[in-house]
């Protein structure tokens, strides 16, 4: 039998025991990017702090139906994963820009569409965390080497980018600073707790 719903178990103190930390946050996340080997890429952990928009991934599986006798069984299909995409601040060195840019002209050169073939050269692992804006584990004053919370992290495998997008210049653009969008392809992804290797579904480890 369903429990009774009434106005007293469902009131604004109820709602406030079940939303955890308050909530997760949108603006509280990291991204980690990694280049191929080989290209002489020094970021120096820039995108830690030039990433200012990011995803946590979503993914798809389809229905196959199957006729029989005038109705459809749905039964389970393949997985897909969506492209994934981040937008990037765009500092006077380019720093992240040229490196994307030699990325690509890795895969597919420029002048003469050739570029690596093998997956392995050119495809790499990137991670996206959910922060959170507590003090990990204790009640002491921020400013201190606490750890910031990382409630879940994303780990996304063999991927490479497909798309950068133009950067606009306009004299009528005041009060701005330049930024872009990369788009990814990538074979999978997997989801971790903080502080573990092992999969939250079950497979995969994160390093």
């Amino acid at each position: 039998m369903a429990s009774e719903i009434t106005y007293s178990t469902r009131t604004i103190t109820d709602f406030k025991t079940k939303l955890r930390g308050g909530g997760a946050r949108a603006n509280l996340f990291e991204v980690e990017l990694y280049f191929p080997d080989g290209l002489g890429i020094v970021t120096d952990d820039v995108y830690r702090f030039m990433v200012k928009g990011a995803e946590l991934p979503g993914s798809t599986v389809s229905a196959i139906s199957v006729p029989f006798r005038g109705r459809q069984l749905k039964v389970s299909g393949d997985r897909t994963f969506a492209p994934w995409t981040i937008t990037v601040i765009n500092d006077t060195n380019f720093t992240l820009r040229n490196s994307f840019e030699k990325w690509m002209n890795l895969m597919n050169r420029n002048d003469d569409n050739a570029g690596v073939i093998t997956p392995s050269l050119y495809q790499k692992e990137m991670k996206v965390h959910q922060l959170g804006r507590g003090i990990k584990d204790s009640p002491v004053l921020p400013g201190t080497d606490e750890k910031i919370p990382i409630y879940k992290t994303y780990k996304f495998y063999g991927a490479f980018p497909t798309d950068i997008t133009p950067i606009g210049l306009s004299y009528d653009s005041v009060d701005t600073i330049e930024e872009f969008s990369v788009t990814f392809e990538y074979q999978w992804w997997d989801t971790f707790e903080e502080d573990s290797n092992e999969s939250m579904l079950g497979t995969g480890e994160i390093e």
